[in-house]
């Protein structure tokens, strides 16, 4: 159970969450918003999981190579250790995080901080990923955002995996991954259904 402070400056906090497939702009989202924050002079702290070190340690980077800096934290509890006198928290990579995200993002809400996380809504196999349902269930705002579709040209919100690997969590990106629509989905992964 993590412990809330008092809101010492009674400021009104909320939690936005990004979501979608792989390839559909939630970081570039993300970025564009807190990027705004900025320049509203408003103090940011920008967040992401340990575990993610594609492009670069120190940056969040969308796959267009728009970035912004952040912090590495191996788990979401240390976010609120991080965050110190943040107005606006973003958490990238959303999904890869335990399973105290949801409730560490609401400490920070319920302190008057705006909090934005963007991740995949759900795992290669179509299944809710990790805190995110939580999170959009518990979030005043949720963008679901979609990709193209690779094999038709419809609006895509699957993460189909193109290569054979059963690991849940495995970081990758055009060559591991694609966006596919519902029907494209179904039709690629029919053998697992």
């Amino acid at each position: 159970m993590l412990i809330e402070k008092i809101n010492p400056l009674n400021r009104l906090g909320w939690i936005e969450v990004i979501c979608g497939p792989m390839f559909s702009g939630k970081t570039e989202e993300l970025i564009r918003r807190l990027k705004r924050a900025r320049i509203a002079r408003q103090k940011v702290e920008i967040f992401k999981p340990a575990i993610d070190i594609r492009y670069d340690r120190d940056m969040v980077m969308s796959h267009d190579e728009h970035a912004i800096s952040s912090t590495l934290v191996e788990s979401a509890s240390r976010i609120l250790l991080l965050a110190h006198d943040a107005e606006v928290v973003g958490i990238d990579e959303a999904q890869f995080f335990d399973d105290a995200l949801p409730s560490v993002c609401n400490t920070l809400a319920s302190n008057g901080v705006r909090v934005i996380a963007a991740g995949l809504d759900m795992d290669y196999l179509g299944n809710p990923f990790g805190p995110m349902p939580i999170l959009m269930s518990i979030a005043e705002y949720v963008t679901k955002i979609h990709a193209i579709c690779m094999k038709c040209g419809d609006l895509a919100h699957y993460s189909h995996r193109i290569i054979d690997r059963d690991k849940l969590v495995m970081l990758g990106e055009k060559e591991t991954y694609e966006p596919l629509c519902r029907r494209c989905f179904l039709e690629k992964t029919k053998k697992s259904i």
